[in-house]
């Protein structure tokens, strides 16, 4: 069990390196080849669309073949969009980056149910653990991500090319690394067995609505923050080495509490760790509201990624209470769903409100998102104490 989560965690790494060098770059490349501004976070936009068509896809994929070489397909996807976005960049077309950063979202389905695989792979009373434990591998993408985007953004001349070219040489690692993993058999179904309750059964649970809510704003309000972050750093007149260190440690905010989330859940509850990622959240505004300095962007991007971890983690947690193991394909697809479609809004929005409204106005404009989440998880709470009230 722990070598097959640690190899998982490294896939996990190697998938946040592949993410945060998108978000990184696509905006600032998209900026450049656009033909108007506001559409410079189109690329960003189109690989959060193509994650969101791909759900339904990948789900089918999951089901007929497994783990492992639905996991596989995604990573031959992830090398093959690396290099088409190199050639697009190449010859300076930017609806052929859009067309394969949306291609490239297959891959990214694919990456966003490693934290689902992560509870499959290790016993019920260590999942919330595991599924911490795999998400902390994100680390390793907070130290690869913003330093190959860094470091190769001018090695052949064309702004940010090798970047591209770099990011299908982490596909063939992270291939390798996933050979090594065993993922356990689907179970055998019975002559006449069904997939398990409706689809529209599972999402009516207060359980699973609020587990998606909180998976989907929390994914939503980073990538908002996030995607901008760049561009307006880049409005601010500092270099983009500058971005990359916010973006360094915005990841290191993300997934360094990956190691102790588990714990927490385990100790105070899923529904109060989430409330402290809204929490820090709300800090995280506060920040950015203060200024605009290095190190304002440093600390608001830094606490809105341990916000993202405590929301995301506690969501997952939280979704898997509300579907049985035969149910995992079409329920894990629909959170899946959700959590994209949330941030393919999140990713135009970002590029357009950053570029004709600013800074100020993007970030007083998730305060919305951030509200709601925390006004469901105080409704969930409520609930579950109605029903034990009930029960006794």
């Amino acid at each position: 069990m722990k070598k097959n989560l640690w190899l998982l965690a490294i896939a996990q790494g190697l998938f946040l390196s592949n993410n945060v060098v998108f978000i990184a770059i696509n905006g600032l490349v998209g900026f450049s080849l656009a033909p108007a501004g506001w559409m410079a976070t189109l690329p960003v936009m189109g690989y959060v669309v193509g994650g969101a068509l791909s759900t339904g896809l990948v789900a089918r994929t999951q089901q007929r073949w497994g783990r492992q070489v639905s996991f596989q397909l995604g990573l031959l996807v992830a090398l093959l969009t690396a290099l088409l976005c190199a050639f697009a960049v190449s010859i300076g077309s930017f609806w052929l980056l859009v067309a394969g950063t949306v291609i490239a979202g297959y891959y990214s389905a694919n990456g966003q149910l490693y934290r689902f695989a992560a509870g499959e792979l290790a016993p019920a009373h260590f999942r919330e653990k595991a599924v911490s434990l795999v998400l902390a591998g994100g680390l390793i993408g907070a130290v690869i991500g913003p330093n190959l985007a860094n470091h190769t953004r001018a090695a052949l001349g064309t702004p940010f090319l090798a970047s591209y070219l770099a990011l299908a040489v982490v596909a063939l690692v992270s291939m390798a690394v996933m050979a090594g993993i065993r993922f356990p058999a689907e179970p055998a179904k019975a002559a006449g067995a069904t997939g398990g309750r409706p689809l529209g059964e599972i999402v009516r649970q207060p359980i699973f609505i609020v587990a998606t809510l909180g998976a989907a704003m929390g994914y939503g309000v980073m990538n908002l923050l996030m995607a901008a972050t760049p561009l307006a750093m880049d409005v601010c007149g500092m270099p983009f080495s500058d971005a990359a260190l916010v973006l360094e440690w915005h990841v290191i905010g993300m997934f360094a509490p990956g190691f102790f989330t588990g714990h927490l859940i385990k100790r105070f509850g899923v529904l109060q760790v989430m409330g402290a990622g809204v929490v820090l959240n709300l800090a995280c505004i506060a920040v950015a509201l203060s200024g605009q300095d290095l190190h304002q962007f440093l600390i608001g991007l830094f606490l809105l990624g341990v916000g993202w971890n405590f929301l995301f983690t506690g969501a997952t947690t939280l979704a898997m209470q509300a579907y049985r193991p035969e149910e995992k394909d079409k329920a894990q697809a629909a959170i899946n769903f959700a959590v994209f479609a949330v941030m393919a809004l999140s990713s135009f929005a970002s590029g357009a409100l950053v570029t004709t409204q600013g800074w100020t106005l993007l970030n007083v404009g998730s305060l919305l998102p951030v509200a709601l989440t925390g006004a469901a998880l105080v409704w969930l709470a409520l609930h579950q104490r109605r029903a034990a009230g009930q029960g006794t």
